[in-house]
């Protein structure tokens, strides 16, 4: 490897010796609008990485690009596992095990080319090989992108077959990462016209990325356990437990329980968060004639991913403390399909895609034990449990674990028409359609709950238990050995809508824009989430009371029945109908609590899904006086989806939680501006944007409430801002390109709508730094035969930011800048680089979740240089 001084020296003695090599400021061509158009030359914040630029920065996955784009930000937790935001427009990150069936819908929409593949709880992380570009439209896009383009859309698109081009290339590289394990890569793209109307073009990928995170040692004990601790303690975030929260034996005695510890001392690792990219795309290019074609593609991709991407900052470096195996495997198949063509003036454009997406995920679930209230009643002895003050007994190992399995299929469609441009009067309008299936299947496991001791002498561990049976369900039962909870849920995500946007040019240097959109959504969910409870010293799936779990087919299905489960008593597991009163209620069963029986009462009135249907509208003032110059202002809607809860119908002293969320809505108001300047040295572009959040969707986990995740309609809240980029070419210093990007951000929420004093009025909203920003100088210059060498320091900064808006689940991460460092050589064939990232050792704070009581930071990879290089042929 090259000394960091023998390079610059280098890097000098060529300067001196070569002439500069003139830079330009790059052109990108956009499909924003649904035209293919300048960026300079619509009406929309976009920020767009092109091709040349994303190899310049060395984009490979979904972290790469996110940090490169201020105003963007991701809550997760590694890959595959994350969720974009834009401008602010956030409330929280969904607990990964329960992504799917209880994950709000997303708000910034994920496109690859024409295909939306935005998932609820987590995106798919698509591996950048063959891009063209990055497409990041920030605002309100719903009006052409649909429902989770609330505030923003990101669009990645891929180069297509070239029927005037046949070769392709070869890409490699290799990285060393302080600390942690080596990184290798390996791309190889090849376009092949096979005849004058037919091109083909393919690409595939390896991509092994070192860990650099260590398991380390460590022991933990139900002790710890939510239910023993009292009012007032102190969580590692500053927030106090209220009396409300403190455990159900919160002043127990416990010196007459043993207490069992789970010691990880066989699963340490050093760099135990390792990564592998695998994957493809083929597609076929048909120029049927001069007027119609037909694009036809297929994808698939792995991720191979072991351990876990964050840290404990309570432990030293790079550490955490894992008591069961993590591990991820992430695959999707993807085929898709675009026809375009002419009917008379009309262009027409069908596309199409259908995705089938599986994940398979073990989770270390042993953090729940600092929230968990019921947690000891499956792990310890029924005398702990319900041993009052003076509990007496043993507790096992919390070393609980998820097994995690979700399946998706999504199938789009859409068509769409444009006139002329060239007219006056033109437009873009179209219909669409989608329809996804999410089926998930999440085991919570407690090994120790097989060896607890029953009630009496003889009894131990749960016995058998199963799914409700009233609707979907993926395996009958029993479950597995020491399953104690399941979730076995299939929600649907249906979506209808049709567009138009229409551009009026009132003269030569002024237009109109109006657009619209109509749309119609229904979320319907099926399924269980059952659990253990009341089933200790059972022996066989008979004696499983089918007690305290929650028959989300029962409440859903809307028959207006809905049978009671709260109680060990099978005999009370009473089916109740919509034409009974309160009254009649709680007199066919005396023993019900006013708040059980009010539960049933709703849940026979439950919706049998959750339905949205309207209009949003979008419009435009643009003003052009110049060609170099283009101002605008916009006022546009957006909005997203509801969903269904599971634990509908759960109430706490006067909150109820709801069975079926609202909408939430944004407007956004928006001044604009794209200028080139200096003759063509220097561009900026830029906007300044109001956006109002009308009942901001959050999701909560509140064990006062309920044992289960739940999502509600928390908050108005409300976004002022300033974001711009810039791109200068100086003529005075040929070879020189500086450019950079800015977004500052003022987030307050206005008003608190869930009654709660988690949310306080004047708290910003989660996921949103207040000044964000990066900076890239690069100096190109003449070596020898033609070869070009190159130099480019870079700068990245994140001012700090929350990880949700509920104050009792979130964290404060820190500000943090990173340096990096590209330089290298570059001829018409080949290209040899070598980078450096991340100079300073910065441990950037890029998400975090403080959901189970505990500080879990998403930290950067530790410095890391290496080398790549590619071949043209």
């Amino acid at each position: 490897m090259f000394k960091q001084t023998t390079l610059a020296s280098a890097i000098v003695a060529a300067i001196a010796s070569s002439s500069a090599h003139a830079a330009t400021i790059e052109e990108v061509t956009v499909t924003a609008t649904k035209r293919a158009e300048s960026t300079q030359d619509i009406p929309v914040a976009v920020s767009a990485m092109g091709e040349e630029k994303l190899e310049q920065m060395g984009v490979s996955n979904f972290q790469d690009y996110m940090v490169q784009m201020p105003g963007i930000t991701a809550g997760g937790s590694g890959p595959g596992q994350n969720t974009i935001y834009i401008r602010g427009v956030a409330s929280t990150t969904p607990n990964l095990t329960t992504a799917g069936v209880a994950g709000l819908a997303p708000n910034v929409a994920l496109y690859l080319d024409e295909q939306p593949l935005s998932q609820p709880g987590r995106n798919l992380d698509v591996y950048a090989a063959d891009l063209n570009r990055v497409e990041v439209l920030a605002g309100p896009q719903g009006t052409l992108f649909g429902a989770s383009s609330q505030a923003g859309t990101v669009r990645l698109i891929t180069n297509k077959p070239d029927p005037t081009d046949a070769g392709g290339n070869i890409k490699v590289g290799t990285s060393f990462t302080s600390g942690g394990e080596p990184s290798q890569n390996l791309e190889a793209v090849a376009n092949l016209p096979l005849t004058n109307t037919l091109t083909l073009r393919g690409v595939v990928y390896v991509d092994h990325q070192g860990g650099y995170i260590d398991n380390v040692a460590g022991t933990r004990s139900a002790a710890e356990s939510a239910r023993f601790r009292p009012e007032g303690t102190l969580r590692d975030n500053g927030v106090a437990v209220s009396a409300q929260r403190r455990g159900i034996q919160h002043d127990a005695d416990l010196s007459d329980v043993t207490f069992l510890e789970a010691d990880n001392a066989d699963l340490v690792q050093k760099d135990f968060n390792d990564t592998t990219y695998t994957g493809g795309r083929l597609s076929g290019l048909w120029d049927i004639n001069e007027d119609w074609s037909l694009l036809v593609g297929y994808a698939q991709q792995t991720i191979d991913s072991d351990g876990v991407f964050f840290v404990d900052p309570d432990l030293d470096d790079m550490e955490i403390q894992r008591f069961s195996e993590d591990s991820l495997e992430d695959s999707y198949q993807n085929v898709n399909w675009t026809l375009e063509g002419r009917l008379a003036e009309l262009e027409m454009v069908y596309t199409g895609a259908f995705t089938k997406r599986d994940s398979d995920q073990l989770v270390d679930y042993s953090d729940y034990l600092f929230v968990g209230q019921y947690l000891p009643y499956y792990i310890c002895d029924g005398s702990v449990s319900y041993g009052g003050d003076a509990p007496s007994g043993t507790c096992q190992a919390p070393n609980l674990y998820v097994n995690s399995t979700s399946e998706a299929e999504v199938g789009t469609h859409e068509l769409r028409f444009s006139t002329p441009d060239d007219k006056r009067i033109h437009a873009t309008f179209g219909a669409f359609y989608s329809d996804m299936e999410l089926r998930e299947r999440n085991d919570f496991t407690y090994p120790g709950s097989t060896q607890v001791a029953g009630w009496a002498e003889g009894q131990t561990g749960f016995g058998p238990n199963k799914s409700f049976t009233t609707g979907y369900t993926s395996d009958a039962g029993p479950y597995p050995e020491g399953v104690i909870f399941r979730n076995d849920v299939k929600r649907t995500d249906q979506q209808m809508g049709a567009f138009g946007e229409v551009t009026f040019e009132l003269s030569d240097a002024f237009s109109a824009i109006v657009g619209a959109r109509y749309y119609d959504i229904e979320v319907d969910f099926e399924g269980s989430a059952n659990s253990s409870f009341c089933n200790l010293g059972g022996e066989t799936v008979d004696d499983d009371a089918n007690a305290f779990g929650t028959d989300i087919s029962d409440i859903y299905n809307g028959d207006g029945e809905y049978t009671f489960r709260g109680a060990c008593d099978t005999d009370r597991h009473i089916t109740y109908t919509r034409d009974m009163s309160l009254e009649e209620i709680m007199a066919t069963d005396p023993e019900l609590s006013a708040e059980q029986a009010n539960q049933i009462f709703n849940a026979t009135r439950a919706p049998d899904v959750a339905a949205t249907d309207g209009t949003i509208f979008k419009f435009t003032l643009q003003w052009m006086p110049t060609d170099d110059h283009l101002l605008y202002a916009t006022a546009s809607e957006g909005f997203r989806p509801g969903l269904l809860n599971r634990p509908g119908g759960a109430s706490a002293g006067d909150y109820t939680v709801p069975f079926a969320l609202d909408t939430d809505d944004t407007t956004n108001y928006e001044l604009g501006w794209k200028t080139d300047l200096l003759d063509g040295q220097l561009r900026f572009n830029g906007s300044l944007f109001f956006v109002e959040i009308e009942k901001l969707q959050t999701t909560i986990f509140d064990p006062s409430i309920t044992n289960l995740f739940f999502s509600d309609n928390a908050a108005n809240a409300e976004v002022k801002g300033v974001e711009g980029d810039f791109t200068w070419a100086p003529d005075m210093v040929s070879g020189l390109l500086v450019s950079g990007s800015f977004s500052v951000l003022d987030t307050e929420i206005t008003e608190v709508l869930t009654p709660t004093d988690d949310v306080q009025v004047g708290d910003e909203l989660a996921f949103a730094p207040k000044f964000q920003a990066n900076l890239q100088a690069r100096y190109e210059w003449e070596g020898f035969s033609g070869s070009t060498y190159h130099v480019m320091p870079h700068v990245t900064y994140s001012d700090s930011s929350y990880t949700d808006i509920i104050s009792i689940n979130r964290m404060e991460l820190d500000s943090w800048a990173m340096l990096g460092l590209t330089a290298g050589i570059t001829t018409d064939k080949w290209s040899a680089e070598f980078f450096g990232k991340n100079l300073t050792d910065e441990r950037a704070e890029l998400s975090g979740n403080f959901v189970f009581d505990r500080s879990r930071v998403s930290v950067s990879r530790p410095r890391t240089f290496g080398i790549r290089g590619s071949y043209h042929f």
